[in-house]
């Protein structure tokens, strides 16, 4: 049975690096281009895209649509939907003038990858985002063992990512000499550190209880003294599998080598929560709970700007905008609380506007025009 076309694989790496080198896209936005696409061929049994014509979608279209999720069990949501219709769209309107394919299929057949109207706006609705609590992540943290130093390491990591809100990419990447704990702050030198956009910028450490910040100062104390690692040497080292007692291989300790991706602890995480009687938040959700955890404590435009910057966001509208939506909980209180009497509190007009101009002027607004 035919498993690959030599001559789609030869265009794809091509498509691929134009995603890379032109488009400036990361790994993420490759490898979903290029899982759309071996969904495709799989469907298509792997013929050349030179046969591509408007039909070839709308079947692909209708048998997506009735395939299941791998792990659920249920149909592919319409997110998911269009997410890889989106993809094989973009790749076949790039492949609609290269030579050889151009004769072949016009530029507007991808269209036919299109959803409805009402499925795209269906897929592309905000959806209010899960994220744990404070007091959750804290019962997780404190139910984790601790007896190897592989277990200390997944409590550190878990610790770690709560009180910087690094992503999962980042703490990989990050290195013991860029932890400083006599400023409270990490840097994330986009020069060795895979940051989102290649950003680099300091994290202070989070309000987040001190008994979080002791379970990573800890963890570092470790590294440096008992481990003997150098500033080089990686924060959350990866797992070194060798020989056991059992002769088979397993994890038998700690290596000096950085995890390869962020798949490791994502495990770590789902692992955690699980054994903690939760479903599981992935790493990132943890920005989310450290966005309504500023929601709550900052009390100036100044305070949230800088709890902004904190999360390495160049805009505090990015913090609004992304993260920063009014749980339903929280918005029904509000709704509720204001059908009783209101007192009246006054500011000063000139803090508003400030506060007003500074904000659009950070979104990129010009305000000096008429």
């Amino acid at each position: 049975m035919k498993k690959h076309s030599p001559i789609n694989e030869r265009i794809k790496r091509q498509y691929f690096a134009y995603l890379k080198e032109a488009k400036r896209h990361g790994e993420p936005t490759v490898d979903a281009a290029a899982k759309a696409l071996n969904r495709f061929e799989v469907y298509t049994k792997y013929r050349d895209f030179k046969s591509f014509h408007v039909e070839q979608a709308i079947a692909f279209k209708k048998h997506l649509a009735g395939q299941k999720a791998k792990f659920s069990g249920e149909k592919l949501s319409k997110a998911t939907l269009h997410a890889t219709l989106s993809q094989l769209k973009r790749f076949f309107q790039w492949l609609s003038d290269k030579p050889g394919y151009k004769s072949r299929f016009r530029y507007s057949d991808a269209d036919y990858f299109n959803l409805s109207d009402k499925e795209t706006r269906v897929a592309t609705a905000k959806r209010e985002q899960r994220f744990p609590t404070i007091e959750q992540i804290k019962h997780v943290i404190s139910v984790m063992r601790v007896e190897t130093e592989i277990e200390r390491r997944n409590r550190a990591l878990v610790a770690f990512t709560l009180l910087t809100g690094a992503r999962d990419r980042a703490i990989a990447s990050m290195k013991l000499k860029y932890v400083d704990l006599i400023t409270n702050r990490i840097k994330q030198d986009a020069r060795e550190v895979e940051t989102k956009f290649s950003k680099t910028f300091d994290t202070f450490f989070f309000p987040v209880g001190g008994d979080i910040r002791e379970i990573v100062v800890e963890w570092v104390s470790y590294l440096r003294d008992e481990k003997l690692l150098g500033n080089d040497d990686p924060l959350f080292p990866a797992t070194r599998v060798g020989h056991g007692t059992t002769r088979q291989f397993e994890a038998v300790g700690l290596s000096k080598n950085h995890w390869s991706n962020a798949s490791p602890i994502r495990t770590i995480f789902r692992d955690a929560f699980e054994r903690a009687g939760f479903p599981y938040f992935n790493p990132h959700s943890f920005r989310n709970t450290l966005v309504h955890l500023g929601q709550q404590v900052c009390k100036t435009p100044e305070q949230f700007k800088a709890w902004s910057q904190n999360l390495g966001h160049e805009k505090v509208l990015t913090t609004f905008l992304s993260y920063g939506e009014v749980d339903s909980q929280r918005q029904g209180e509000i709704i509720s609380g204001l059908a009783g009497p209101q007192q009246v509190i006054r500011k000063d007009a000139n803090e508003i506007a400030e506060a007003l101009f500074k904000m659009l002027s950070d979104s990129g607004v010009d305000c000096t025009k008429q």
